[in-house]
């Protein structure tokens, strides 16, 4: 992440956002998976909870903007470098202001 004062969010590159994805990725996956599996059972509802909690903890330990279940934001300094789960790579980018319906192809 490019320097900054510690109360001040981070910004990522794109080559530093995208670095991450593969971490990214492999930690939804499993997050994803146990809620599947939780969500089987119907009655633990809580355990769920907790498994996306602890995802999004980890996801904003690293300094990613948690925007919903499974989805994330990089902020690059102008916008958005957005990924979804179970997107590969980091593909889009939105402004400020467009949220995840602006997100347009990273070119």
């Amino acid at each position: 992440m490019s320097e900054r004062n510690a109360s001040e969010k981070p910004v990522f590159t794109y080559a530093e956002a995208a670095a991450l994805v593969t971490e990214v990725l492999e930690l939804t996956e499993h997050a994803y998976r146990k809620v599947e599996a939780l969500s089987e059972g119907g009655e633990r509802r809580g355990e769920a909870e907790a498994v996306v909690e602890e995802w999004a903890h980890a996801m904003q330990s690293r300094g990613i903007e948690v925007k919903g279940l499974w989805l994330l934001d990089f902020d690059n300094g102008s916008g958005y470098y957005c990924w979804r789960y179970p997107e590969a790579a980091l593909m889009y980018y939105h402004g400020y202001d467009e949220g995840f319906r602006g997100r347009v192809p990273i070119q």
